[in-house]
């Protein structure tokens, strides 16, 4: 297991990329990529689909570990019981129904 920004490290040094190489390819400066490295700083999601392209990720994949950290930094954050991500699925899934049902009417 590995937190988010472990886990951009992980893929930089495995592509051989120096923080600034990846920082400008991502269009960010390399003490803020730094800083998300090492956990002080939140990954801005706006910026996933462009780490997919740089390194050739699904970006389903990718979203799924970019908010389940998200998830349990905030689960952790305020001492939550693990039933709450049982709960989450079946809001999760709610919203979906509903909103395909809101798509169905014609007018």
């Amino acid at each position: 297991m590995t937190t988010f920004g472990e886990y951009i490290r992980e893929l930089r040094t495995g592509k051989g990329l120096t923080l600034t190489e990846l920082a400008a390819l991502l269009k960010l400066d390399s003490a803020n990529l730094s800083k998300i490295e090492n956990g002080k700083r939140e990954f801005d999601e706006k910026r996933l689909e462009k780490l997919a392209i740089v390194f050739d990720l699904d970006l389903n994949k990718l979203k799924t570990e970019y908010f389940s950290d998200q998830f349990a930094k905030k689960m952790y954050k305020f001492n939550c019981l693990p039933e709450t991500l049982i709960v989450a699925e079946k809001k999760t899934n709610y919203l979906r129904d509903r909103n395909v049902k809101q798509a169905e009417i014609e007018f």
